[in-house]
């Protein structure tokens, strides 16, 4: 079975998690690093004829137009990740619509062609912020990845189809939610989908995972990383103590791991994934529409 691969790029210095002691307006005065770190990426992707989807950041897109148009011409995925990587849940409709149009705008003007996934930042989709997701729909987006069903203190509906699911919004416009990947066990749901997890549990956990969601529940894995992970030399930043555990634990190990994990699973992009499935099930939002504004 196929997977679904995702990079997520972004610098080091523009991780949700550092928001308090890196303001945005100050990014420029931090080494950039993504350009190498993800180049580091395309390469081991190329050495395992593996391609995947790229959510590439529009503030990084702007300066790195060269990377942007490489990874496409290497036959991967570009797809957004929202401009200036805020939290979804803190913006206001407004907000959001006019980071979403400049994030696409500035991607499809670099490769010419249309950008049709998008991952909010830090997964910040929740059940309070569902109606991004109509937004997305009216903006031309077709998938949506931005939905982790866990519980988390910063993201998460743990109720959320473990599937990816077709939903019909309240706008008449239908969006396909390509939810983070998870493993039910003792009546909740277990991350495996990459990222800190795949630094903080064993690899042969995450494989044990991922063949038990192929193999037992038919699933594709849907699968991410970010450049700065294969980076254990990044500059060191002041932070709360528990976001710098997640964000500095076992970078040494990622390379080697992910290596691995080309070795021993298939993976292509979310777009081509998704829209081979033979079956993606239909969800309505009834259920939660009383916290969507009025209109969008």
């Amino acid at each position: 079975m196929e997977n679904i691969l995702t990079i997520d790029v972004e610098d080091y210095f523009q991780v949700s998690a550092f928001e308090s002691h890196v303001a945005r307006e100050h990014w420029s005065r931090f080494q950039p690093r993504v350009e190498q770190n993800t180049e580091k990426v395309l390469c081991l992707l190329e050495q395992h004829k593996v391609k995947a989807t790229f959510f590439v950041l529009g503030w990084v897109a702007e300066r790195c137009p060269e990377l942007v148009r490489r990874i496409q011409l290497e036959g991967h995925e570009v797809a957004s990740h929202g401009y200036s990587h805020r939290l979804v849940y803190e913006q206001n409709v407004i907000e959001f619509r006019e980071e979403t149009r400049q994030s696409k705008q500035v991607l499809e003007d670099l490769i010419g062609c249309e950008v049709v996934s998008y991952r909010a930042a830090s997964y910040s989709v929740t059940r309070d912020s569902l109606w991004a997701l109509e937004v997305l729909a009216e903006e031309g987006f077709l998938f949506d990845s931005s939905i982790f069903p866990i519980i988390h203190d910063r993201y998460g509906i743990r109720e959320f189809p473990r599937r990816p699911s077709r939903i019909r919004l309240r706008n008449g416009l239908k969006l396909t939610e390509v939810p983070l990947s998870t493993v039910r066990l003792w009546g909740a749901n277990l991350p495996i989908a990459g990222g800190g997890y795949f630094r903080l549990f064993p690899y042969w956990l995450t494989k044990a995972g991922i063949q038990h969601l192929n193999a037992k529940d038919e699933l594709p894995v849907i699968f991410y990383l970010h450049p700065w992970e294969f980076d254990p030399d990044q500059p060191s930043l002041k932070g709360p103590i528990g976001s710098r555990i997640r964000h500095y634990l076992n970078l040494k190990k990622t390379e080697s791991r992910f290596e691995n994990l080309l070795r021993d699973f298939a993976f292509a992009p979310l777009k081509r994934v998704v829209s081979e499935l033979k079956t993606i099930s239909e969800y309505g939002f009834e259920n939660a529409s009383r916290r969507l504004p009025s209109s969008v």
